[in-house]
């Protein structure tokens, strides 16, 4: 993943009051589009879920009461699963919506926190008690991200449907009515709204961006069919060098405002075009014994 930029570092540190040592996670994440609650329009009108959804992976992880948050628990209720911490911000800001939202939906919703701060759970259950948390908070550890696809920022909602499964997923600061009226929505409740299907190709999970047929910011004008095919399986295969260990293609879904893999993948596109071959992959056991 992208690292925050010195300017949000320093700003997030502040904010939140607290060092470097209990922001240990701003190395991993990036920094999220925040959605302004004030530019949002009074009613959805649209709410979008992923037809090709996949089941949530599971875990069995304590809470911070020590009771055991089990996802087979789940089924038959809709899960948001919402990843954050206690130095973000814009996390602490939905906090209390999530609780009241919790409330309002509590046999038919449920709201797990994932905690992304690297203090002990102790100091995590004491922020919950302050802050009125009235829904399960269990810790994070990389495992459990990675079953879910890394994070790319906080806070990050996953949408799990009554079935199991991840139906969408958001990431930084949405108006409570975009979750309120999903939830409705997949409870089957009356919603003034549309809903549509769409085909997960990087939106939910980035290992589907080999389903993906265009990219943020890739060019793919000029190509024919078969040509688009091997430029989309090489952005599929060859990695970003900007740190984020991920492919072009994932890179480019991740962090549309990455100016190298815009670069790299749209130069992969102008070497399909021209012919040139793609480079020959790394030896296998060139990074296994460093």
């Amino acid at each position: 993943m992208k690292k925050y930029t010195i300017g949000i570092l320093l700003a997030l540190v502040a904010a939140t009051g607290m060092g470097l040592a209990g922001a240990r996670w701003l190395h991993v994440i990036a920094a999220p589009p925040v959605h302004s609650r004030r530019a949002a329009p009074s009613q959805v009108e649209v709410v979008r879920f992923a037809s090709n959804a996949i089941a949530a992976p599971p875990f069995l992880l304590p809470d911070l009461e020590g009771h055991i948050i089990s996802t087979a628990a789940w089924r038959g209720k809709v899960v948001l699963l919402n990843f954050w911490a206690t130095w973000c911000p814009p996390c602490r800001e939905e906090i209390p919506e999530l609780v009241d939202l919790a409330n309002r939906y509590k046999d038919q919703l449920e709201v797990v926190g994932v905690s992304m701060d690297d203090a002990p759970p102790q100091e995590v259950r004491l922020f919950a008690k302050r802050f009125g948390i009235n829904y399960s908070v269990v810790m994070a550890s990389s495992e459990l991200t990675d079953e879910y696809g890394g994070v790319p920022g906080l806070p990050t909602s996953f949408i799990i449907n009554r079935e199991g499964r991840i139906v969408q997923k958001h990431v930084g600061l949405y108006p409570i009515e975009v979750y309120e009226t999903e939830v409705r929505a997949l409870l089957g409740l009356p919603v003034d709204a549309r809903v549509e299907m769409f085909q997960d190709t990087g939106q939910i999970f980035l290992k589907n961006a080999a389903l993906a047929t265009e990219l943020p910011g890739v060019d793919f004008k000029g190509l024919t069919e078969q040509q688009k095919k091997e430029a989309l399986k090489r952005l599929n295969s060859e990695m970003c060098n900007c740190g984020c260990r991920l492919t072009l293609a994932q890179c480019r879904i991740n962090d549309t405002a990455c100016p190298i893999s815009r670069k790299l993948a749209n130069q992969v596109v102008k070497d399909v075009l021209a012919g040139t071959p793609a480079p020959a992959p790394a030896p296998a056991d060139q990074t296994t014994n460093q």
